[in-house]
């Protein structure tokens, strides 16, 4: 079954090798002041920034670094918008993987809004306004170069919040995989992860489509083919682009299409966890995956990871619904473990005296347990799917 749905992206990907030749074309759109925003210097390393430098010498550019991963309100966003505002930026320039893009776009709504930004942020006011964002991704994961959502921490109050917005849809991103040749093993495999996880988040809904379903399993079965190509040879093009590819379409609402709306509650428990202790984003959806999966199987979902055993895992026709559901979760499990993400929460450094004061989190911002969501998650079940992580 298809639901009713209205769909619209209007990012313009350039993808492929050397495609940020064109820039200085593409930032002729927009005007000449330039707000260039980046993270810890690997753009140096790699020679991209060098690049940028020289291809926008004629355009007056200001930049923003320091970016960190899970981006903060303050004092990234904060400066980014003062730094607009002081200096008329016609652009944003996102040089960078998914946390720099996130931040960067906070920063365009908060620029032209003389208020709080947090309050735009956490859904208080609704933005009116935003500068256009051109990015050039160099990490796969977050699929944040196709979708109009970012991902803000604001560490002083403990919070973690998504944002989405068609006003922050980037313009234009440019996607040449050769710039994710440097990502450590690391960086790699916890953004496979992220973008695995956009995946399941949409493939666990109802109602749902053998179109849906299809495009979602191919997805992940490239994802992690890839990956496990991408760390042992990471300058694999085919591998690093294919792996580039899909992760654009993690979060842009095309998987979903037609389909019901899970509620993303793994990613809300993730939020929570990088909100409290500042974890890498991907590794806690890696733990928190098998455990949310264990929690929230039952009739109404086996169906779900029947599909999965299936047309994933190639697992045995004949074994029972609710045997193949088991040995999915076992698979996701294993699969995480190989690429190198420890699985469990405390080896990340959280700290179980927080669960309760974490789940009470995720009800008070996120509310997990609202029963248009495919699994309602109440306090207990929150609880009990972070003590099993543990």
């Amino acid at each position: 079954m298809i639901d009713n749905f209205i769909y619209s992206t209007p990012t313009e990907l350039i993808f492929g090798k050397d495609v940020v030749n064109g820039l200085p074309e593409v930032m002729k759109r927009f005007g000449k002041n330039v707000l260039m925003t980046y993270g810890g210097g690997s753009i140096k390393k790699s020679g991209l920034y060098d690049k940028v430098i020289e291809l926008l010498k004629d355009f007056t550019i200001i930049e923003l670094s320091g970016i960190e991963p899970n981006p903060k309100y303050d004092p990234s966003v904060i400066t980014g918008a003062k730094l607009c505002k002081e200096n008329d930026i016609d652009v944003i320039l996102s040089v960078g993987g998914g946390s720099v893009l996130d931040c960067s776009k906070a920063i365009s709504v908060c620029a032209k809004y003389d208020g709080e930004g947090w309050d735009l942020i956490s859904g208080k006011v609704k933005a009116e306004a935003a500068l256009p964002i051109v990015d050039i991704l160099t990490l796969a994961a977050t699929g944040s170069e196709y979708d109009c959502g970012c991902v803000i921490s604001y560490t002083a109050i403990n919070d973690k919040r998504g944002y989405m917005d068609p006003l922050m849809f980037p313009a234009v991103s440019f996607l040449d995989p050769q710039y994710t040749f440097s990502v450590s093993k690391w960086q790699t495999a916890c953004g496979t992860a992220d973008a695995i996880n956009h995946v399941l988040e949409q493939f666990f809904s109802s109602p749902h489509s053998l179109f849906n379903d299809g495009i979602m399993v191919s997805a992940l079965r490239s994802l992690m083919v890839n990956v496990k190509i991408a760390l042992d040879d990471p300058t694999n093009y085919a591998a690093r682009s294919e792996l580039m590819y899909v992760c654009s379409w993690g979060c842009n609402g095309i998987l979903a299409n037609g389909a019901g709306y899970s509620g993303w509650p793994m990613h809300s428990i993730e939020h929570a966890l990088s909100a409290y202790f500042d974890i890498t984003h991907g590794a806690g959806l890696a733990i928190i995956t098998p455990r949310w999966m264990k929690k929230i199987l039952s009739e109404k979902t086996v169906e779900r990871f029947v599909v999965l055993g299936k047309e994933l895992f190639g697992l045995d026709a004949s074994l029972s619904d609710f045997e193949m559901a088991n040995k999915v979760i076992d698979e996701f499990y294993a699969f995480f473990e190989s690429i190198g993400i420890p699985m469990h929460l405390s080896e990340l450094g959280v700290k179980a005296d927080k669960i309760e004061e974490m789940a009470d989190h995720i009800l008070a911002n996120d509310n997990t347990n609202e029963p248009w969501m495919y699994v309602p998650l109440n306090k207990e079940a929150l609880i009990d799917i972070l003590t099993a992580s543990m």
